[in-house]
């Protein structure tokens, strides 16, 4: 393990905040609807057209990227250049104007910098094993992941009450041509620039191997095709992934639809839409840094599995309930349980996975996140189409949620980093002699 500072730990965790707000302004939120709205003229398939070529260039990478680097040993020049291209991609969207012509230049940014950000993602989280010792490893996770749900938030205020709606957009941007709402792309860019800077000058990284990206491109591919023809020794890694496949996509899910379910089923306008968004990022946030230590003191397996639990029971109560007070109670508690959730599953993964193939097997994380993220929407639209009703909908993610804690159930936790452990036992091991 790396020698760190609590300057080089918080200047990762500060990671967190400043890539969150891409997925809250550009992906979730604003310029998505945007795009949906004014630029493809309510072609809606486009947008999920986007996402579903981001997801496959995803899946097809982000193993191979991860292997190539853990044979080079060192992580932040990939992520610096990963980081480029979200900033690159977030500030062309600025380009997007309310015209049918700007359709495919901007669902090509899009690609590139949601490409970038999920490898970005994938190098930052790999880092974290080499920084912190097992017993801190989850405090750190939920630390950061709450510092993310903090910025994304902070990010979209500013977005909304300085640009968006105000009635005099900050810094002269004027509203032809939505150019007060085309800034969120910017916004992203510069917030992403102004506070990841840190981690590369403050936070360690592991020393290069001297190998040449020539040599580390196949002994990257010879790594990756080895851990997956040897997939038996890392089962109890192959059944976490499983399982987070399935509790991951009831996620997606609930951030895709989450805003029209309340918009449809409760009547909620716009910005009540937005405020529920705001809400959910707050106890989001407080969820992953106050279970954060419960992550350290109980283990990754068993938080991962209570956040499931309470996800289902507010999944549940949001379907059930037909008073909007009730729901907007539900969406909150709900939200206390997604980040946890998140924060968990990356340190179990942290403290799961070998140290030489971390960014390999982060890689992989990416690709099992991303795998089946198309199932989890489709069965929303496809019951909801079905049955005339968006509960019915809900009703796939709340299944979706039971068989991912029911394979947790098959999961060990972690006792040492990288180890194959095994369930406890029913009884007491004997007494050493």
């Amino acid at each position: 393990m790396i020698q760190t500072s609590k300057r080089a730990l918080w200047s990762w965790a500060l990671f967190d905040w400043a890539n969150s707000p891409y997925t809250t302004l550009i992906i979730t939120f604003v310029f998505s609807t945007y795009f949906t709205k004014a630029v493809a003229q309510d072609e809606s398939q486009l947008w999920g057209t986007t996402q579903v070529i981001s997801s496959v260039l995803i899946v097809a990478l982000s193993p191979i990227f991860g292997a190539i680097a853990d044979v080079m040993g060192n992580r932040k020049p990939w992520l610096m250049a990963f980081n480029a291209l979200t900033i690159l991609g977030s500030a062309m969207l600025w380009f997007a104007v309310p015209d049918k012509s700007a359709v495919v230049p901007a669902m090509i940014w899009v690609i590139v910098s949601n490409i970038g950000f999920e490898f970005g993602s994938t190098f930052n989280s790999a880092m974290l094993p080499d920084l912190v010792p097992d017993n801190r490893i989850g405090r750190w996770s939920g630390w950061a992941w709450g510092l993310g749900y903090a910025g994304g938030l902070v990010a979209m205020l500013l977005a909304l009450f300085g640009f968006v709606q105000a009635e005099t957009p900050l810094f002269g941007i004027s509203k032809e041509a939505a150019a007060n709402v085309r800034v969120v792309g910017p916004i992203c860019a510069i917030w992403l620039v102004l506070f990841s800077w840190p981690l590369f000058v403050f936070t360690p990284d592991k020393p290069r191997t001297g190998v040449s990206i020539s040599t580390a491109v196949r002994g990257g591919f010879a790594t990756l095709f080895k851990t997956l023809r040897e997939v038996r020794k890392y089962q109890n890694v192959a059944r976490f992934m499983l399982a987070r496949m399935f509790y991951n996509d009831a996620l997606t899910t609930i951030f895709i639809f989450g805003g029209t379910y309340a918009a449809i089923q409760f009547g909620m306008s716009f910005d009540e839409v937005i405020i529920f968004g705001i809400l959910l990022n707050v106890t989001a946030g407080l969820g992953a840094a106050g279970f954060a230590f419960i992550d350290d003191k109980l283990g990754s397996r068993t938080t991962i599995m209570i956040s499931i639990v309470g996800l289902i029971i507010m999944s549940v109560a949001a379907v059930m309930v037909t008073d909007a007070k009730f729901f907007w109670a539900a969406g909150a508690l709900l939200g206390i349980f997604v980040g946890p959730a998140q924060a968990a599953s990356r340190t179990m993964l942290a403290r799961l996975a070998p140290p030489a193939l971390a960014t390999e097997f982060f890689g992989l994380f990416a690709f099992t996140g991303k795998a089946i993220s198309f199932l989890g929407p489709l069965v929303f639209t496809t019951l909801t189409q079905t049955f005339h009703s968006q509960r019915a909908g809900m009703v796939g993610v709340v299944v979706f949620l039971v068989l991912g804690l029911l394979m947790m159930f098959t999961v060990k936790e972690a006792a040492g980093r990288g180890e194959e452990t095994s369930l406890p036992s029913q009884a007491p091991p004997p007494p050493a002699q």
